[in-house]
C-alpha cells in the first residue's frame, strides 16, 4: 500500500492500514485539514469548496466521505459530481467559491484515488499552503461544527456544458472554421470523465464524426490511463481503420492530452503544448513557460514569433508562478498538458483540444504535416536509485561545479544547457531516485548525454 503526501495533493492506493494506504481515516484527516485551512483563508463563518471527481471506481465511496467530513467542518459543498480537474477548477472561480477538491489520482492505475486541493482562484495551493495542511492533518488540530452549523450540498451537474460553452467563446477558438474541415476524430477516454466531455466538445466544435473508444464513465480502464504511446495502439489502429484526420485521447481527470496523426503515429506528448503555443503565438508576441524537463521546442517557437521562454521547477503550481510572473500567454508541462490564461490558469486537455483543431484547421494541412513544421527534439527519461548515505545535494553540487562554464539553471536540481542540447537532474518528491532527463535532435544522441551524465554521477557517489 502506498500513501504520498506532496504539495499537489494527498495520494494514495485505496485500502490497506491507516497511514499507510489512502484509507476513510486517512480521506478523513485531510480534508478536515483542508476544510480548517480554507476557513481561515476565506475568514468566512461558512465557506464555500467545489467538489467533483473522475470516474474511477472507488470515487463514490471517496465522494461520500469528502462530502461528509466537509459538512461536518461546517462547509457548504457545489457538488458537480462526475467532472473533470479542469472543470472543477473554472467553477470554484465562477461560483466565487473559498476552494476546490477534485477526487482524482489522474494518469494512476484503478485502484489509486487521490484530493487535488484548490485556493478560491481555482488553482493547485502553494507549498506553504500544503505545508500548512499537512501539519494540521498529522496533529489533528481542526474542530467540527455544531449540529445547526452543518454543512449544505447543492448539486450541480450542469459545469461540463458550460466549461464547453466558455472554451467555445474564446476569440481564439473558431468553430466556423473547424465545421469548414468535415473532420472526422477519434477519441480514447479510457472509460472516465473524458467520456462526458471531449465527445460533447467536438460536437460543440463542429466537427463533423466523432468515433468513441472507451466513453463510458465506468472507472474500468481497458489500458494503461497514462495516454503515451505504448497505451494508445488501440486509437491509432482506430483512425487508419476510420480514415480520421485526428486522435485524441487524455487521461482519467482530464488535463492532459496527447494527439495522435492521421497515419497512426504520435505527434508527441511533448509537442501539444509546442502547437498550441505555436497557434497562440501567431495571434500576437507573448511569453511562454514549461517546466525544466520540457522540450527546448517551445523555446524554438516562442523565440521565433518574437517572444521571451521561461523555465519553471517541475510541478504546475511552479509553472502557473512563472507565467504570473513573467506574464506568459500559454505554459504548461511537457506531459500534454497545456495551461492557457485567457481561460484559467490549469492543465486543461479541452481547452487543448479547441486550439488544437483551429490551428489545424488554419493551416489547412494534415496532422502529420503540421507535425514536420517543427524541430525534432528527442527526451531520454532515465533514473538511478538512491540510498541514504547518498548526499544528493553534495552530488548535484559537483555536477554543477563542474559545468559551471556551461548555461546551469539551479532553480530545481540541475539542468545543464550544452547549445541545443540539455540535461536534467532532479530528487523525485515521490520516490527514492534521482530523475536524468536529456534531450538532443535524435534519440541516440540524447541517450548518449544522459548516459555520459550518469556514469559521472556514479562517479561523485563513489
Amino acid at each position: 500500500m502506498t500513501l504520498i503526501k506532496s504539495i499537489s495533493g494527498i495520494r494514495g492506493t485505496i485500502g490497506g492500514t491507516v497511514g499507510e494506504g489512502l484509507t476513510p481515516i486517512d480521506i478523513t484527516r485531510f480534508i478536515s485539514a483542508y476544510a480548517k485551512w480554507v476557513i481561515k483563508q476565506s475568514g468566512k463563518a461558512r465557506p464555500v469548496v467545489v467538489l467533483g471527481r473522475d470516474a474511477r471506481i472507488s470515487g463514490e465511496m471517496v465522494t461520500k466521505m469528502a462530502l461528509g467530513t466537509l459538512q461536518g467542518m461546517g462547509i457548504d459543498i457545489i457538488h458537480l459530481g462526475l467532472s473533470t480537474t479542469p472543470t472543477v477548477e473554472v467553477a470554484v472561480t465562477a461560483e466565487n467559491a473559498d476552494g476546490g477538491i477534485i477526487l482524482t489520482a489522474s494518469h494512476n492505475p484503478k485502484n489509486w484515488n487521490a484530493l487535488k486541493l484548490l485556493n478560491a482562484k481555482g488553482e493547485f495551493i502553494s507549498e506553504a499552503d500544503g505545508a500548512e495542511i499537512l501539519r494540521c492533518a498529522e496533529m489533528d488540530d481542526y474542530e467540527y461544527a455544531e449540529v445547526t452549523e452543518l454543512g449544505v450540498i447543492t448539486e450541480n451537474s450542469s459545469y461540463i456544458d458550460k466549461h464547453i460553452a466558455m472554451i467555445l467563446d474564446l476569440p481564439l477558438v473558431d468553430k466556423a472554421i473547424i465545421e469548414q474541415q468535415k473532420y472526422t476524430v477519434a477519441v480514447d477516454c479510457v472509460n472516465s470523465t473524458g467520456g462526458l466531455s471531449v465527445p460533447p466538445l467536438l460536437k460543440a466544435l463542429g466537427v463533423a464524426n466523432v468515433v468513441e473508444l472507451y466513453t463510458e464513465p465506468t472507472g474500468e480502464f481497458p489500458h494503461n490511463p497514462e495516454p503515451l504511446a505504448e497505451n494508445l495502439t488501440e486509437l491509432s489502429n482506430k483512425i487508419i481503420e476510420t480514415k480520421a484526420h485526428v486522435g485524441f485521447a487524455v487521461d482519467p481527470d482530464v488535463d492532459r492530452l496527447a494527439i495522435v496523426s492521421e497515419n497512426g503515429e504520435m505527434f508527441g506528448e511533448e509537442y501539444t503544448l509546442v502547437a498550441v503555443a505555436d497557434y497562440v503565438l501567431s495571434n500576437g508576441t507573448g511569453n511562454t513557460v514549461s517546466n525544466l524537463s520540457s522540450t527546448r521546442a517551445l523555446r524554438d517557437v516562442t523565440e521565433l514569433a518574437g517572444g521571451n521562454y521561461y523555465a519553471s521547477a517541475v510541478g504546475e503550481v511552479n509553472v502557473v508562478e512563472m507565467m504570473k510572473k513573467e506574464n506568459a500567454v500559454i505554459g504548461g508541462e511537457g506531459n500534454g498538458g497545456v495551461i492557457y490564461p485567457e481561460l484559467h490558469y490549469g492543465r486543461d486537455a479541452l481547452v487543448g483540444i479547441a486550439l488544437f483543431l483551429t490551428h489545424l484547421a488554419q493551416r489547412s494541412m494534415n496532422c502529420s504535416e503540421l507535425r514536420a513544421t517543427y524541430t525534432n527534439y528527442f527526451i531520454s527519461k532515465n533514473k538511478i536509485d538512491l540510498t541514504p548515505e547518498i548526499d544528493v545535494d553534495d552530488v548535484l553540487a559537483k555536477i554543477q561545479a563542474k559545468y559551471s562554464d556551461e548555461e546551469v539553471i539551479s532553480i530545481d536540481g540541475v539542468k545543464i544547457s550544452f547549445g541545443k542540447e540539455w540535461v536534467h537532474l532532479r530528487k523525485s518528491n515521490t520516490e527514492s531516485i534521482m530523475r536524468i532527463y536529456a534531450e538532443s535532435d535524435s534519440a541516440e544522441k540524447a541517450a548518449t548525454l544522459a548516459n555520459k551524465i550518469i556514469g559521472e554521477l556514479k562517479e561523485m557517489i563513489h
